[in-house]
C-alpha cells in the first residue's frame, strides 16, 4: 500500500489549509504546513536565529536554506515517514522544489495539486479575511497589498508548478465551488496518482 506524498499548491485564499486538513484526515497522513510551523512561537520560530525572526516580523519570506532545513527536519520525523504527508506552503521556489528530490530519495512525490482560483475570487477572499481580522483600515490600501502579494506568488509558484509539470507530477484542479466539491476533485486526482490499492 502506497504511503501518500502530496504537495498542495495555490495562491493565498485558495483554500489550501482547509483542503490539506481534509486530505490528511481522509488518507491518514500528516498535514505539514509551513504556515503553522512559522506561526508557532514556542516551536519552529523559537529555533530560528534573530535575523530570520526579524524577516518574519517584517512579513518577508525566509531564505531558501532556512525553509529547506525546517521542512527537512519535519519530513524526517517518524510519523511523516510512516504515514506520508500533504505538504502545504512548500515548495515556493525552484530551489525548494529541487530540495524535495533530495529530501525524499529514494522515494518521490506522488502528485502536486495546483488549486486554480481566478484572481478576482482570491482577491475577494483574502481582502475579506484581512478586513475581518482588523489588519487594514482602508479597503483600497488592503487591495494594493493583496494584489502585490498575489503577483509575487504567481511569479514564484508559476515556476514551481512548471517544475512539477516537467516531471509529469502536476495536476490542476478547479478550486472554485463548495468545500466538498473541491475536496472531491482533489481526492480523485490523488487517487489516480497513487500506485497500488489506494490508486487506480
Amino acid at each position: 500500500m502506497a504511503v501518500p506524498r502530496v504537495v498542495l499548491l495555490g495562491p493565498p485564499g485558495a483554500g489550501k489549509g482547509t483542503q490539506a486538513e481534509r486530505l490528511a484526515e481522509h488518507y491518514g497522513v500528516v498535514h505539514v504546513s509551513t504556515g503553522d510551523m512559522l506561526r508557532d512561537p514556542a516551536g519552529t520560530v523559537a529555533r530560528l536565529g534573530s535575523e530570520a525572526r526579524a524577516s518574519l516580523d517584517a512579513g518577508q519570506l525566509l531564505p531558501d536554506e532556512v525553509m529547506i532545513d525546517l521542512v527537512a527536519e519535519r519530513l524526517a520525523r517518524e510519523d511523516v515517514v510512516r504515514r506520508g504527508f500533504v505538504l502545504d506552503g512548500f515548495p515556493r521556489t525552484l530551489a525548494q522544489a529541487e530540495s524535495l528530490t533530495r529530501l525524499l530519495a529514494p522515494d518521490r512525490i506522488h502528485v502536486a495539486i495546483q488549486l486554480q482560483v481566478p484572481s478576482d475570487v482570491v482577491l475577494a477572499r483574502v481582502s475579506g479575511r484581512r478586513l475581518a481580522a482588523g489588519s487594514a483600515s482602508r479597503l483600497d490600501d488592503l487591495d494594493e497589498v493583496v494584489v502585490r502579494r498575489l503577483a509575487r506568488h504567481e511569479e514564484e509558484v508559476g515556476r514551481v508548478s512548471g517544475w512539477f509539470a516537467e516531471r509529469d507530477l502536476l495536476v490542476t484542479v478547479d478550486g472554485v465551488g463548495t468545500v466538498d466539491e473541491v475536496t472531491g476533485r482533489i481526492r480523485s486526482a490523488v487517487d489516480a496518482a497513487l500506485p497500488g490499492p489506494r490508486g487506480s
